[in-house]
């Protein structure tokens, strides 16, 4: 209790934080389609979250350096602030494309701030209840959001004041906290290369997990409208992939820790394939059945970051742990860039299907990929396997995670 209380104040900022930024992503592509705007110029505003994101990741820790945490964290709050307010202003596809950066900005930067605050005040006796507890309040309020789409007002001005005001308030606990903001230190150095070539297979990982993720959270709720599932039921059908994604993680990573990652990668890459093949099958008009494979599909396809990065970090000097995590973040944001237009774009052409059938050849690359892979070098001594959010840049910090010798 009094570890939570100690970091009540960053959990709560982070609470309401994602309680705005994760409904604005399937809200905007519910309303953006009953608004006329296309599948495509709908996947351009999720690539445009994602380009926002990359960004806010890396200026964050450079800003912080310059400005202070709180400061900082206020900064890219108002970012989200504004990018919410100002889409009732304009309803254009384009306008909201350029605010859509914005929040995704916002999320990223705020995230960085909290995850370097934690980085500097936990210890080796409280990082694993701490990151425990970061976990719980983490995927918590993204399930909440994703269920908030069904119960926002059908008015716009309203619906995004309400997600507005919850970005708004997210500064209070933050600065009004008694804990002083630590020291700041040196932003980590960017070397995706490095990362690439000290093991492929996980630098692909990260790349399909970036192709994945993105795409059915962004381009999903217009997956659910063609299916025929109401508001509310597109809130379920994205909170279940979230929820099955959570339930996934303890399992899969006592598999990753007891067996060659590698073998357990290209595992659930392949079950991904089989659900990625039913959704395709599966008829409009039943939503238990697409309740159902939301689940699955996020217990097997929101874990391959995680055993991507534990599989990297497996080869990582000490000294490169901080900059592998922001490599991998910087390849998750090359395929969480470009899917979601893409995979609007081919719904678009080819119908609701395409969607998992874009998921399905990005994880067959992975697989086959990975079998080359197990020809070209031994198994490695395995780190500890931990959950791992794409949040950050700092988050190979906040966890602590070293290879063993």
């Amino acid at each position: 209790m009094r570890l939570l209380l100690s970091f009540a104040a960053l959990f709560s900022s982070m609470a309401l934080l994602q309680l705005s930024s994760g409904a604005i992503g399937p809200f905007d592509a519910i309303t953006g389609t009953a608004l006329g705007f296309s599948r495509t110029e709908v996947g351009l505003m999720g690539s445009a979250h994602f380009l926002g994101f990359f960004l806010g990741c890396w200026s964050a820790p450079r800003l912080i350096g310059a400005v202070g945490h709180v400061r900082t964290f206020a900064a890219f709050a108002a970012l989200g602030t504004i990018g919410a307010l100002a889409h009732p202003l304009i309803l254009d596809a384009g306008v909201w494309t350029g605010l859509r950066i914005l929040t995704g900005a916002c999320i990223a930067g705020c995230y960085t701030v909290v995850e370097a605050w934690l980085q500097a005040k936990l210890t080796n006796q409280t990082r694993g209840r701490a990151m425990g507890l970061y976990r719980i309040v983490d995927l918590g309020a993204a399930l909440v959001a994703q269920l908030m789409i069904g119960f926002l007002p059908a008015e716009l001005y309203v619906a995004y004041n309400i997600l507005a005001i919850l970005c708004c308030a997210s500064l209070m606990p933050i600065m009004l906290t008694q804990s002083t903001p630590p020291p700041t230190k040196g932003a980590p150095r960017l070397r995706p290369l490095k990362a690439i070539a000290l093991s492929p297979l996980a630098a692909m990982g990260v790349v399909v997990a970036g192709v994945t993720t993105p795409a059915f959270r962004m381009v999903g709720p217009l997956f659910g409208q063609d299916m025929g599932l109401s508001t509310q039921q597109i809130g379920v059908f994205l909170a279940l992939a979230w929820g099955g994604g959570a339930v996934a993680q303890y399992p899969t990573g006592w598999l990753a820790d007891r067996y060659d990652r590698r073998w357990v990668l290209i595992g659930v890459s392949a079950i991904a394939i089989l659900v990625c093949a039913a959704s395709t099958a599966l008829p409009p008009g039943a939503p238990a059945l697409l309740f159902a494979m939301a689940f699955v599909f996020g217990a097997v396809t929101f874990p391959v970051f995680s055993i991507s990065a534990a599989h990297a970090n497996d080869f990582a000097e000490p000294d490169f742990v901080v900059e592998l995590s922001a490599s991998l973040i910087f390849l998750f944001g090359m395929g969480a860039i470009t899917a979601p237009l893409f995979a609007s774009a081919l719904m678009d052409r080819f119908g609701p299907a395409a969607l998992f059938a874009m998921i399905a050849c990005a994880h067959g690359v992975l697989v086959l990929f990975g079998l080359y892979r197990m020809t070209r070098r031994p198994t490695q001594a395995r780190t500890a396997y931990t959950y791992t959010p794409r949040t950050s840049f700092l988050l190979g910090r906040v966890l602590g995670r070293k290879p063993k010798d």
